[in-house]
């Protein structure tokens, strides 16, 4: 049974009724990580693991939420959307949060949801299932809102409600992949080109430490704010400057010492990494996987060294994985301090990767390593 069938029948059983069906992948980022942010350059792609919403109006003001993969439920009055007693329901909360503060209103509704996106493996759980909710109640309450509108009401939901003070990327990539290709998205101005993802006898590979992480943790936002502390810093230099994107590595050298060391590496990588991007999209038009995957190690340099959000199992994953035969590539993946990595590996050397490294792992930490073998998939939609 797959995950969307699971979904709707257990939807059925608790409701007896047939409901509509929605589904929005998780995320995997190829490289470009921690530069949305900073209005740099990104390359996200949505994945075959998703999240699914069944839902039907009801005829009175209330709202049930099920959590299928939790077994728990949650209902409260559309008039009141106070911060639950527990956390899975503050993403949906978010969302209608969001409607209210745009005037746009809908009726009560009940929901059964649950997905095959590992959590706390930096996939964006969280993005997927705001984007989801958005979309299916833009759907079944004809709101009007477009695809972009409905991006950028997810990410302030999880921005005011759910306190996370994220970039846009990964609500965008789950409204907006498409299947068999990577999203450049330019975080300035939301341009973004589509690029087939054709890298021949090459598959993505995510190995989860296991190690969980939240990006509302004060780590992801003190970084964000060493950002803005540069920024603002190097304003009185060059006042053109609206952000790291508008950075050169030539003017950051010059007033190292007056930025400090840490605020100093911190925008060393995000410049550095804007830039990797647009090197990465030319090289996947090119078909050049070996030269791709060593964007990916520098990548993940850059994020243990200068950024330092990486963790000492995904390090290990990674140094791992550089001693692997039919490896091109690997570097941690998402807000950091845990979650997957992704790697880049002969599709014919796939098997003894897998095998190489959870036999490593368990070794060495005594615990499985759970690898997930992932396809490039279509973004937000409903399912017949």
């Amino acid at each position: 049974m797959t995950t969307s069938e699971r979904i709707r029948k257990r939807y059925r059983e608790i409701y007896n009724t047939s409901p509509r069906l929605f589904r929005s992948p998780g995320r995997i980022n190829l490289i470009g990580e921690h530069t949305d942010y900073n209005n740099g350059f990104v390359l996200p792609a949505g994945v075959d693991k998703a999240v699914y919403f069944a839902i039907e109006k009801r005829q009175d003001d209330q709202v049930e939420l099920w959590a299928a993969d939790l077994g728990e439920s949650y209902r409260f009055d559309l008039d009141n959307l106070a911060r639950p007693p527990m956390e899975w329901p503050l993403f949906q909360l978010s969302v209608l949060d969001q409607l209210k503060k745009k005037g746009l209103k809908t009726g009560g509704f009940q929901v059964v949801f649950g997905g095959d996106i590992p959590a706390g493996a930096g996939m964006s759980s969280s993005a997927a299932l705001e984007c989801c909710l958005l979309f299916a109640l833009n759907e079944l309450f004809e709101l009007g809102l477009d695809r972009m509108e409905i991006v950028k009401m997810a990410q302030a939901a999880e921005n005011e409600y759910v306190g996370v003070n994220c970039g846009i990327m990964d609500q965008f990539a789950s409204v907006f992949s498409k299947q068999g290709s990577v999203i450049r998205l330019d975080c300035q101005n939301l341009d973004y080109t589509y690029f087939p993802f054709e890298l021949p006898g090459y598959s993505l590979v995510l190995c989860d430490t296991t190690v969980k992480h939240s990006l509302a943790s004060s780590a992801y936002n003190t970084r964000r704010r060493e950002c803005e502390t540069g920024v603002a810093l190097l304003k009185k230099y060059a006042p053109g400057i609206a952000s790291l994107r508008d950075v050169q590595i030539s003017l950051l050298e010059q007033h190292r010492d007056e930025l400090g060391e840490t605020v100093f590496r911190r925008c060393h990588y995000v410049v550095s990494e804007i830039r990797r991007v647009e090197e990465a999209s030319e090289l996947l038009l090119k078909g050049d996987a070996i030269s791709f995957g060593r964007k990916m190690f520098e990548t993940h340099e850059g994020l243990r060294h200068d950024y330092e959000v990486s963790c000492d199992e995904l390090d290990f994953l990674v140094r791992r994985a550089r001693s692997i035969p039919g490896v091109a590539g690997a570097r941690m993946m998402g807000g950091g301090f845990g979650g997957c990595t992704l790697n880049l590996v002969q599709t014919e050397a796939v098997d003894a990767f897998e095998e190489s490294v959870k036999k490593s792992y368990f070794t060495t930490y005594g615990k499985e390593l759970p690898c997930y073998r992932v396809q490039l998939d279509d973004g937000t939609r409903e399912l017949d």
